[in-house]
């Protein structure tokens, strides 16, 4: 095991304003802190680390403002989850070069994970998920992807990291990714041909006006992930003026609910908001904005832990019907009202209320459809 002090930067609580004290109500005062030494984490279940890199973008300063001003933020909130305990174990230490920062994070994401921790990364553009990536590969793990973002970084021509890190995600020999989902894309960002590549690898892109439709749809997606990563991006300006990027997106509401799912999967142990400059911001609003995505988030977590595995069918509620032509079940949580769906060959799969009405009235749903392609 490396000793992560070598890689990692304590927190500077005068920075956050701690001299203005915060009531023991707020998360301030229920955070475990790194200021002289790591805090042990064996009953911890969520890790927060600063990242300052942002070359990936073509910003070659190096800044850890953007994760202390979410830390701001987020310790004012209130603390309700007495269930879930979260450590902050500061900044991740900028590498002499990008290579090396990514070396550095997927350092400290492989001994996170190992301790079967949630790592929850703030700041940094949004290429830093490669990092994530590069952490589950050393670990040999094979992994859902999720990523929240406008625009789909895939662009090959691109020279800047932050546009073409999936590239190698996806491509990467020997593969880890058994599935990749993204979330929020939209179209006049996007080159046709780009969408039709990914459906021919059979990774479901979801367009930002079909989400916005029915958002519930979202939290089968994100359910079976294991990394996540959500550009600020996606998020229309009004709502996060740090977003240069379009005056069209997410609200924050439904930013929040992506990020409350996203904390309610049991497989989730690692999740990245990226792509925040403060210096574009007003009043620290997007600084706000990402406190509140991950409150919900930690909300999501509190949820995760009420969950029954599906194999104690006592906490289940089970529904049998004909899906093209074949018998099949359908599973409702007692505790959560999370739906699943079996597959012909047995396996159970995240599903919504709405696929069981879809089935219910002889209608394939397409979530069945698409896993039986992948089959």
């Amino acid at each position: 095991m490396y000793d992560l002090h070598d890689f990692l930067i304590p927190i500077d609580m005068h920075s956050l304003n701690e001299d203005s004290g915060y009531n023991d109500g707020q998360l301030a005062k229920h955070i475990v802190g790194y200021n002289t030494e790591i805090p042990d984490v064996s009953a911890v279940d969520i890790v927060l680390v600063g990242i300052g890199e942002t070359r990936g973008n073509g910003i070659f300063t190096t800044c850890f403002e953007a994760a202390d001003a979410i830390r701001r933020q987020l310790y004012q909130l209130h603390y309700w989850h007495h269930d879930t305990a979260i450590a902050d174990f500061g900044n991740i230490k900028t590498g002499a070069t990008l290579k090396d920062s990514y070396a550095a994070i997927k350092t400290v994401l492989t001994e996170l994970i190992k301790m079967k921790k949630t790592v929850v990364l703030l700041g940094g553009t949004h290429d830093i998920t490669l990092a994530q990536f590069l952490a589950y590969k050393e670990l040999g793990m094979s992994v859902e992807a999720t990523c929240i973002d406008a625009s789909i970084d895939l662009r090959s021509e691109s020279a800047l990291r932050s546009e073409n890190f999936l590239l190698e995600m996806l491509t990467s020999d020997p593969s880890v990714i058994s599935h990749y989902h993204h979330i929020g894309f939209q179209s006049y960002y996007v080159h046709p041909r780009m969408l039709e590549t990914m459906d021919k690898l059979r990774f479901d892109c979801y367009r930002l006006g079909v989400v916005k439709e029915n958002m519930d749809e979202m939290e089968p997606v994100l359910r079976n992930s294991s990394l996540a990563s959500f550009d600020i991006s996606a998020i229309k300006f009004s709502d996060a003026p740090a977003n240069k990027n379009s005056p069209n997106g997410f609200t924050g509401e439904e930013a929040c609910m992506l990020a409350r799912y996203a904390g309610m999967s049991s497989h989730l142990t690692s999740f990245g908001i990226y792509g925040y400059d403060p210096e574009s911001d007003i009043n620290e609003l997007t600084a706000r904005q990402i406190a509140q995505m991950l409150w919900y988030f930690i909300d999501g977590k509190n949820r995760s832990k009420q969950e029954a595995p599906l194999e104690d069918r006592k906490h289940f509620n089970e529904f049998n019907t004909v899906v093209a032509e074949v018998a099949t079940v359908f599973l409702q949580s007692r505790r959560t009202s999370r739906w699943w769906m079996q597959l012909p060959n047995n396996k159970l799969i995240p599903c919504s209320y709405r696929d069981y009405q879809l089935t219910s009235q002889n209608e394939i749903p397409e979530r069945w459809l698409r896993e039986q392609e992948r089959s």
